[in-house]
């Protein structure tokens, strides 16, 4: 049984790490350097992350959701959801000639 999800989004969504930097930050007055310190991890982790340059892994999303009191599946849904944009669009061309099986 399959459920059709044909609503494609149009842009990219939003890197956990822009989310950290444009909301979460200014929120809790906070800088790179003490986020860092506060979930007890390298300020160059942290800035990687903020720029979009690192993913957020299940360690990191374990201690933004505890300092920030929401849950690890909230970050690691962010993640999951840049992944696959990623993949389908270096992927697009070859899922496009995939058929999809009709159940017999």
């Amino acid at each position: 049984m399959s459920i059709d999800n044909k609503g494609r989004r149009q842009c990219r969504p939003t890197h956990p790490g822009e989310m950290l930097r444009e909301d979460f930050l200014p929120d809790y007055q906070l800088t790179a350097s003490g986020l860092a310190r506060a979930i007890g991890v390298s300020r160059q982790s942290v800035n990687e992350l903020l720029r979009g340059r690192r993913a957020l892994s299940p360690e990191m999303a374990l201690r933004l959701g505890k300092v920030f009191g929401n849950s690890p599946e909230f970050w690691l849904g962010a993640q999951r959801a840049i992944d696959l944009w990623d993949a389908e669009q270096e992927l697009k061309d070859d899922i496009a000639g995939i058929k999809t099986l009709n159940v017999a």
